[in-house]
């Protein structure tokens, strides 16, 4: 059976994602990273999800991102805004994206999985530049230059089935194949049970996403 590494963070995007491998076939590895995110009720959804799917294997590995700081998601001096902003917003996480996609490398040659699924957006995100698709392009050529399975033509595939969807187009792939979405997590400030603030991007554009979607919200709000 074909295997992939699926990055699960416990968000609408990543349990879409998730179900999409392995509506496609694929045997999923579910990784999920405790970088010392504001908000850690995230990573018992990615433990809930990857359970109810019944992933092969889910690993969550500390990295203490919050050490170097620079982005409101891992420093609580910096506030989270609670209005739209303009260009980068200071949730952006300095390289998160190239850190976790190297840790899912290492964890896709060692299981021989010939897929990564990650799910970035392009569409209805916040502007970050590793969700953009000319960076996935370039993680792409690192993975075909940088390891084995690409040295000797086992190319591994870095898989982007969301990049280029709304979050309404998002949420009706993942009602189709049974996502359960009051399971997740997307709230940058989310509390100890997961509630979510509404206030945030992220809570913006799920919620936008359901009234598009023309679809009954479940988020759990405080």
């Amino acid at each position: 059976m074909k295997k992939a590494i699926v990055l699960v963070s416990g968000g609408l995007d990543s349990a879409t994602c998730l179900a999409i491998a392995q509506a496609e076939g694929y045997a999923c590895y579910a990784l999920s990273f405790d970088y010392g995110q504001r908000s850690a009720s995230e990573l018992d959804a990615a433990a809930r999800l990857s359970e109810t799917a019944g992933v092969v294997a889910h690993k969550k590995l500390p990295i203490d991102m919050g050490a170097i700081g620079g982005s409101a998601l891992t420093d609580r001096s910096i506030a989270v805004p609670e209005e739209e902003t303009v260009g980068i917003p200071v949730t952006y996480v300095p390289a998160r994206n190239t850190v976790f996609l190297s840790y899912a490398l290492a964890w896709a040659e060692v299981v021989e999985a010939e897929a990564i699924f990650i799910g970035v957006n392009a569409l209805d995100y916040s502007g970050y530049p590793d969700c953009r698709p000319e960076y996935i392009d370039a993680f792409q050529s690192l993975i075909n230059l940088a390891t084995k399975a690409g040295v000797e033509g086992k190319n591994i595939v870095l898989r982007t089935p969301l990049i280029d969807l709304t979050k309404a187009e998002i949420i009706g792939v993942g009602l189709k194949l049974g996502v359960d979405y009051a399971a997740t997590v997307s709230c940058y400030q989310a509390d100890a049970e997961g509630r979510a603030c509404g206030l945030c991007d992220s809570c913006r554009l799920r919620t936008k996403g359901f009234a598009d979607a023309q679809s009954q919200d479940p988020t759990r709000y405080r």
